[in-house]
């Protein structure tokens, strides 16, 4: 399977900002939620969750992959892109945040080769600046075809 066929329809957005970074993750999350992909729970679950554990799913500078685990309403394994051109904050002491994955997990292992992938284009710099200076869906998916 290759990157982009994890994303389902409308997954990859472009927004200007969120207030905050409990709206950060419910942008992440809502064409997931609206494909069928999680629950509400499940987004519930990665709110209480970060701040119970703070956000430890910031991957890299200004790209955070909000997920919980699969038991909390993980229907199908998938993901979204959300990229705010205003970065937002996950707390003090934490890189802000630009570039949002969503991630779906149904099981403990349906979503491996989605982060291996996702893992190969993230490590390289050019692709992550790419990404993070994307002015629209149409770049972004671009980049994610070539992954």
């Amino acid at each position: 399977m290759r990157l982009i066929d994890y994303f389902p329809e409308s997954s990859i957005s472009v927004r200007k900002s969120a207030k905050d970074w409990q709206e950060a993750v419910d942008l992440s999350m809502t064409a997931l939620l609206k494909n069928h992909y999680v629950n509400s729970q499940y987004i519930q679950e990665i709110k209480k969750s970060t701040l119970d554990n703070g956000p430890y799913y910031i991957l890299a500078p200004g790209v955070a992959m909000p997920h919980t685990r699969p038991e909390y309403g993980a229907l199908k394994t998938g993901m979204s892109l959300t990229l705010l051109q205003e970065s937002v904050n996950f707390g003090a002491g934490n890189e802000p945040v630009k570039l949002l994955i969503g991630l779906s997990a149904a099981d403990s292992d349906s979503h491996i080769g989605a982060i291996q992938a996702l893992s190969e284009l993230l490590c390289e710099e050019e692709h992550l600046h790419a990404l993070l200076s994307a002015q629209d869906e149409q770049q972004l998916t671009d980049i994610l075809l070539r992954a």
